[in-house]
Formats: structure tokens, sequence, C-alpha cells
């Protein structure tokens, strides 16, 4: 399943889809095939995007075929669409593309670069530590809503920290944990051994929690700890 985040980068957001399936492709694709197509993919009501997705897609498809490449994601920005894979070797690619984007009536650019440590795959689509947090907490909404959940219900919310030390753990809880978050208890686990857990009444909105991520995960740096996740009830009151 591939991943979406959003990156700011000097100001500007970058809408970002990695795919991390391809990881094990890296010993076997060196090229990297870079396609920037003249289309504003962070406007989903724009004419066409759907067809845009579609040709997205067939592009992908066409590329993959027979392992020519690998998808490994893309990014949208200042207009342009662009989508980025690995191959084996760079002959022939951009004929597959001007096959579907020339017919489609699409502007576009290509390169081709030789990156054998995949340096561009790690430094610009791989999502960091804060990032994966905000894709956890965006995996768990879907879940709430499948469930039938009410956003807009406010209810407590559990965050959760780990440190490597004990001495780390007692001093975060002594100065570094915010104002608006109450510790609830030291929690420790197979996962990690000096775990707290902190909460908060929010309601599990996006933008709010993802807010929560940001705070807790900045705090627990000061003193080299590391934000788990969170987790809430439904407001049926069942476990989510």
């Amino acid at each position: 399943m591939r991943e979406n985040f959003v990156r700011v980068e000097d100001g500007t957001k970058i809408a970002i889809e990695h795919e991390p399936t391809a990881f094990g492709y890296s010993k076997k694709y060196s090229w990297l095939f870079s396609l920037f197509i003249k289309f504003d993919g962070l406007n989903e009501d724009a004419d066409g995007y759907e067809e845009f997705l579609e040709t997205k897609e067939a592009l992908i498809i066409a590329l993959e075929h027979e392992e020519k490449a690998k998808y490994v994601g893309s990014r949208m920005l200042d207009g342009w669409s662009e989508l980025y894979f690995y191959a084996e070797d760079s002959k022939g690619l951009d004929t597959i593309v001007t096959h579907i984007l020339k017919d489609a009536g699409y502007v576009y650019e290509s390169s081709v670069v030789r990156d054998g440590k995949w340096d561009f795959h790690y430094k610009n689509l791989l999502p960091n530590e804060l990032e994966l947090a905000h894709i956890q907490t965006q995996d768990i909404l879907e879940l709430l809503k499948e469930e039938g959940d009410d956003l807009e219900h406010k209810r407590e919310i559990e965050y959760y920290l780990s440190f490597e030390t004990p001495t780390q753990k007692e001093r975060y809880i002594e100065e570094f944990i915010p104002d608006e978050f109450t510790f609830k208890d030291e929690i420790s686990s197979d996962e990690f051994a000096n775990g707290i857990a902190l909460t908060k009444e929010d309601t599990p909105l996006r933008e709010i929690l993802e807010e929560n991520v940001q705070k807790l995960h900045e705090s627990a740096k000061k003193v080299h700890g590391y934000y788990e996740g969170w987790s809430t009830t439904l407001v049926d009151n069942k476990e989510s």
C-alpha cells in the first residue's frame, strides 16, 4: 500500500507518495528515471484530475511491465507531478512514456541518471520519523471512519513515548511534558522498556492530531526519546 504525506521545505508544501515495496528492488535497479508531467496534482478538484490518475497508473503499469523499471514514488509541487522509477537499463524508457503521454496531450520532460545507491530515493521520497507518525495517524483515522466513528466527538486520546534509559524518561516527565498533556502511566512492554502514556482530550481530527504528534515528537527529542503512537476509543466505547 502506497504511503502519502506532506513535506514542507523552505515554506513550500510538497505532496509525496512513497512505494514501500521498492526496497526489495534496490540491488537490481541502478538507474533513476525521472518523469516530470505538467499537472498540478495537489488540486484534486481540477479538471482532468481523475484522467491524470488513470494516465499515471497506465505509465506505472507500462514501465513495470516485464520488470523494465520499478515505481518508487512521486512528488507534486509548482504545477508539476514528478514520477520516479528505478530501472535495470536506461534504454527504451522514453519510448514507453512518449507513447502514453503524447497521445494524452500532456507536456512532460524526463531524465535518467545512474543512482546505484538510491540516494535520491532515501533523501527525497522516504518518509522521516515524524512523517511516518503522520502516516500512522492517517491510517488509524481511516480505520475509525470504517467503523462509523464520529470524528467530531471529543474523547480522551492516549499518546505513547519511549526512552532509551530510565533517567531520560524521568527527566522528560519532570521537565518536558507539554502543559496541555496529562501524564497517565509508565509502560513496560516487549516493544519498549522505558515508556510512558500521556492523555489529552480532543476531537480526533487529522489537523489536531498531527499538531499534537509533532509537539510530542519534538519534546521527546529534547531527551533523545521517541514518539511511538496514539490510540483512542470509538464513540460507542469499543477499543479502536
